[in-house]
């Protein structure tokens, strides 16, 4: 064994010399190119080619490198077993309860894309020190090396680049807080020079938590999907990359929760518009083009907000709701500021409204038909969602996310109670999740007053149906009395004129 030790101790000190002599005998310049020459004679065998990704590039960061940081810790995260030596990073930001994963030192990941396998390889070596440098750098030298069969490099290298940066600034998205902004009062700009003005947005609610008739709802999100993963489709029909959706119905049905439950859902950025706090088309236009993509411009109560009435009724001779020009004030005289219809319709279809892309307008209102009809095409507002009463599907999501018991859970008595009366009740899923909410403690109790409440709306809005077609058969009936007696004395008055014209003939014999 000493033997062993010895021999290997006079190997490791040749190799010491020989090298030492040939860096005093071979030029580092020659030394420099032999190695080189040996790297590319080793390359033009071997059937893989490598890309070298540095974390600083000269003097700026290398976007491609976080890029493929975010990528590959969400691909750790998910396939921990994929890796050589299922050794991964845990790193966790201060004040952040997520924790991220990643590749450790020097350290590699192999990962699938069209059906080709590729591996990645974390590289992390000291940096030599340097004696001056524009900007302070890490001590240590980071990158990642990409290895891909020569084979595949042609069809591969660029669109797996691309899926890369796509998939990264979803990630990034979805990291950051989404906020709600509102546009300042009456067009001021705030300290950042920006006329929007920001808040977190935290609001919880999903679509798993709303509560809508579950076709419907699997519709919207359909798609409100189709609409995020569009960009080639409306690229290649030559359509703006934009979608309306109008929500009316009832106050208290959840169209404000709707609107949160997409935003959470697709990750968008909310843009409350107060159009009141809007003095001229041409301030609309200045925020329509200070929203960013990826965002959920919302105009609320929009009847409220300007004259929107339908002009159908308020203009006899535009049938069809259109006549931008006919001269009659888009603004009732003293309204709020010098908004018009033309504006708000050029702010959502014209070409202003392309100015940024994947963006999704949201209008709510209570009064449909207060509306004008150019509002409501296509193009416009693409979807018509009517947020009504709660159903008995409905109710059914409220009484799991409130009281956590599905239909099973309930007695068969109740619940067939409970389907009786929901629809004839009319009540909005805000007044049955109020009656959840004071009884949430007690489930039994809660059942038994929403059963009392929904069966008293229901027999109110019977006796208030009776009445109205009381008053119906009772208006009809005078109505045909009114019209009976109309034509009696149109008959007398017709007797009367034949009298007089056959005693004027008898006069003339």
């Amino acid at each position: 064994m000493k033997e062993l030790w010895t021999t290997m101790a006079s190997l490791m000190a040749v190799w010491a010399f020989s090298r030492t002599l040939l860096q005093a005998v071979i030029p580092p310049e020659l030394l420099f190119a032999f190695t080189k020459l040996f790297h590319h004679f080793f390359t033009c065998f071997s059937s893989y080619c490598y890309f070298d990704i540095t974390e600083i590039e000269g003097v700026n960061t290398n976007e491609l490198y976080n890029a493929v940081q975010l990528y590959l810790s969400a691909t750790a995260a998910s396939s921990c077993s994929a890796t050589s030596s299922n050794r991964l990073s845990l790193t966790r930001s201060l004040n952040s309860s997520a924790i991220t994963f990643g590749l450790s030192h020097n350290d590699r990941i192999t990962d699938e894309f069209n059906g080709v396998t590729v591996v990645w390889e974390h590289i992390v070596t000291p940096r030599q020190s340097q004696t001056f440098s524009w900007r302070p750098l890490p001590e240590e030298k980071r990158g990642f090396t990409l290895r891909i069969n020569k084979r595949d490099k042609p069809y591969v290298l660029e669109p797996y680049l691309d899926f890369i940066n796509l998939k990264a600034n979803e990630i990034q998205r979805r990291k950051e807080d989404r906020l709600l902004h509102t546009n300042s009062r009456g067009g001021s700009l705030d300290s950042r020079g920006q006329p929007w003005e920001s808040v977190p947005f935290k609001h919880p609610s999903t679509f798993d938590t709303l509560a809508m008739d579950p076709g419907k709802k699997s519709e919207i999100m359909t798609d409100l999907r189709d609409f995020a993963d569009g960009q080639a489709f409306y690229t290649r029909t030559g359509r703006a990359w934009k979608r309306g959706y109008l929500l009316y119905g009832p106050p208290g049905t959840g169209k404000s929760s709707m609107i949160a439950a997409m935003a959470n859902f697709l990750g968008y950025d909310i843009y409350d518009l107060e159009l009141t706090e809007v003095q001229t088309n041409l301030e609309l236009r200045k925020l329509l083009m200070k929203t960013s993509s990826k965002s959920i411009i919302v105009i609320e109560d929009i009847d409220c907000s300007i004259n929107l009435t339908n002009r159908k009724e308020s203009n006899g001779g535009d049938r069809f709701g259109f006549g931008l020009l006919d001269g009659a004030p888009d603004v009732e005289p003293g309204g709020n500021g010098s908004i018009t219809l033309s504006g708000l319709l050029n702010f959502t279809d014209g070409l202003w409204s392309c100015c940024g892309s994947e963006r999704i307008f949201v209008f709510t209102t209570n009064h449909i038909e207060k509306l004008d009809q150019a509002l409501l095409r296509s193009g416009r507002m693409d979807m018509h969602v009517f947020m009504s009463y709660c159903s008995f599907p409905s109710l059914k999501i409220l009484l799991k996310t409130y009281l956590g018991c599905t239909a099973d859970d309930v007695e068969a008595e109740v619940l067939r109670r409970l389907e009786e009366v929901t629809d004839a009740a009319e009540m909005t899923p805000a007044d049955v999740s109020e009656v959840l909410i004071k009884n949430r403690r007690d489930k039994d109790m809660a059942l038994r007053e929403l059963v009392e409440a929904l069966s008293v709306r229901a027999e109110k809005n019977r006796s208030g149906l009776r009445r109205r077609e009381e008053e119906e058969v009772v208006a009809e009936e005078e109505k045909r009395e009114v019209v009976s007696r109309r034509g009696c004395d149109a008959a007398d008055d017709g007797g009367c004129v034949a009298e007089e014209t056959w005693n004027g003939n008898k006069n003339i014999k």
